[in-house]
């Protein structure tokens, strides 16, 4: 199954990342585009079809690689309506009343065709509930979900980074218990965020829109109904308020503080966390880093309440929600005040070179990524016994897409060059490590090495080369988060551990890619030369 959900995952985030080019033309000639003014912190109208591309992929790669039976039927139905209802809400500014109808019908399809509600409430876990009532729940459940992460979409990369999040604990908790529906549709949604937020981080070239977040929220609430249902697995429904945290917190919050203010809960303002962060004297980059640190915290209380009972998981929500109502309403009344001081969080790049002189820091590292990672990949090449036929035939097609590219001009060249990079290194990382099993062999030591000191000269790189303009952002961080975590997990098994570096090892040659990309753009035909012989190498092993 784990080929199947990495084939998933890599179907979900190319076919998002190849249709966001062509979405962004079409969102310009049909005005889907993000106006600046009011309650937006940007400056310049931005396509508002990000939603669209993710959703594409994602549904696209569960349809192929999920299983076909009615609960994947519907969970793609009710997908599509509220996509639908999204795309048209970004359109043309639909009224609230048009909104709650299309997620009611998103959630009745989900319901009715698929028959997923809850079985069970806190604090009666061996009380099977009235249909009805489970139905009516679980339809106010996904409607209040889909709101609240459609509420946090207001800075760059920050409801598609906390849907990552949620998504990646959500999977987590599925693949301790077994539960192979979740995982399913959990996993090509992780790769088609992934395939997003390279778009989406600050300053962002494409939003969500209404029609993505809507999305995300309801998926995040059909899965986190699978995951938690005590009729359906070990977890308790309540559970699913840490899973969802952040969102479900901030909203409460907010409603909250316009009551207190004497305000209709429903009139937009700047009272999310993320513009009360902004506020104190966060940079873009630090508030969504800061609020991926909550949620990534929240996930943690999930995980460690996992098999607690409702009498301790739900006191402990409603004390941190408590808490999270008297900070709102209190930075509503100004009783929280900004910091005086003009000096800045983080010390700068420009600070730290003050204090470090010479080329061994500025120049080596990047010349030895120019040197090393281009000659590793060929000699990779030779390694793996044995191809698989899918992998080959891609690895073909691909070879000619390349081809094609590098023939174009020099402007469209560097988007063939990054794509064959991209897949056919993810491609040949995959079939070595396939290749090598048994004990380690002194090839392995060797590639292992090579890796941590690649890793290496990428920070210095990142940190010390001004001329790479390579600049890291909130989703290196998460990337680089779930790459180190992931082999660490508890309960993981060896196989998924083993993922987990093939991931690690994944960041570290894509980070050099684009530092490579940047910091000498005028060889970037040479590294398509690469890309090249990485594809062919995998495709000729196959017609031989």
């Amino acid at each position: 199954m784990l080929n199947e959900l990495f084939f998933s995952s890599m179907t979900a985030l190319l076919v998002c990342m190849a249709l966001i080019p062509f979405l962004r033309i079409v969102a310009e000639r049909f005005q889907i585009m993000d106006q600046p003014g009011g309650r937006k912190v940007h400056a310049h109208a931005v396509p508002r079809i990000g939603g669209i591309a993710f959703a594409v992929g994602a549904c696209a790669s569960i349809a192929w690689w999920g299983p076909k039976d009615t609960t994947t039927f519907s969970v793609l139905l009710g997908c599509g309506i509220i996509v639908i209802f999204g795309v048209w809400d970004d359109r043309v500014d639909l009224g609230y009343r048009t909104k709650v109808v299309g997620q009611l019908c998103a959630a009745l399809a989900v319901v009715l065709g698929g028959e997923i509600w809850f079985t069970t409430l806190p604090f009666l876990p061996d009380v099977e509930v009235p249909a009805w009532i489970g139905m009516l729940v679980t339809v106010v459940f996904l409607i209040g979900v889909s709101n609240a992460v459609n509420l946090t979409d207001g800075l760059d990369g920050l409801a598609g980074g906390l849907s990552f999040l949620t998504l990646s604990g959500i999977a987590y908790l599925a693949y301790l218990s077994g539960d192979s529906t979740v995982l399913v549709l959990a996993v090509p949604f992780l790769g088609a965020i992934l395939g997003f937020l390279r778009y989406n981080t600050y300053p962002a070239r494409i939003f969500m829109g209404d029609g993505g977040s809507q999305l995300l929220g309801f998926m995040m609430g059909v899965l986190a109904v699978l995951l938690t249902d005590s009729s359906r697995g070990p977890f308790s429904s309540s559970l699913a308020l840490f899973l969802l945290g952040l969102p479900f917190l901030d909203t409460l919050g907010v409603t909250a503080q316009r009551l207190a203010e004497g305000r209709s809960p429903f009139v937009g303002d700047r009272a999310h966390i993320h513009h009360k962060l902004l506020k104190v004297g966060l940079t873009h980059y630090e508030a969504v880093t800061v609020i991926y640190l909550i949620q990534a915290g929240m996930l943690g209380v999930a995980y460690l309440l996992r098999w607690q009972s409702d009498t301790l998981i739900v006191p402990l929500y409603l004390t941190l929600v408590f808490l999270v109502l008297i900070l709102f309403i209190a930075a509503g009344r100004g009783l929280l005040s900004p910091p005086t001081s003009g000096a800045g969080y983080v010390l700068s790049n420009a600070t730290i070179a003050r204090f470090v002189n010479g080329p061994w820091l500025t120049d080596l590292p990047i010349q030895f990524l120019a040197v090393t990672v281009p000659l590793f990949l060929i000699a990779l090449v030779f390694l793996p016994s044995t191809v698989p036929n899918d992998v080959g035939y891609v690895s073909i097609g691909l070879f000619a897409v390349v081809l094609i590219g590098l023939s174009c001009s020099s402007q469209v060249a560097p988007y063939f060059v990054r794509g064959g990079l991209y897949v056919g290194t993810t491609f040949l990382l995959y079939v070595c490590e396939g290749s090598r099993g048994g004990p380690v062999s002194a090839v392995a030591m060797a590639h292992n090495v090579f890796f941590i000191i690649a890793a290496i000269m990428v920070l210095l790189s990142l940190r010390f080369n001004q001329e790479s303009r390579f600049q890291t952002t909130p989703l290196d961080y998460l990337m680089v988060f779930m790459a180190v975590t992931l082999p660490l997990l508890p309960e993981v098994s060896a196989d998924v551990s083993h993922l987990g570096v093939f991931a690690a090892k994944l960041v570290v040659l894509f980070f050099s890619f684009e530092l490579l990309l940047h910091a000498f753009s005028t060889r970037v035909r040479q590294l398509g030369l690469v890309s090249l012989w990485i594809l062919f190498g995998l495709g000729i092993r196959i017609l031989l």
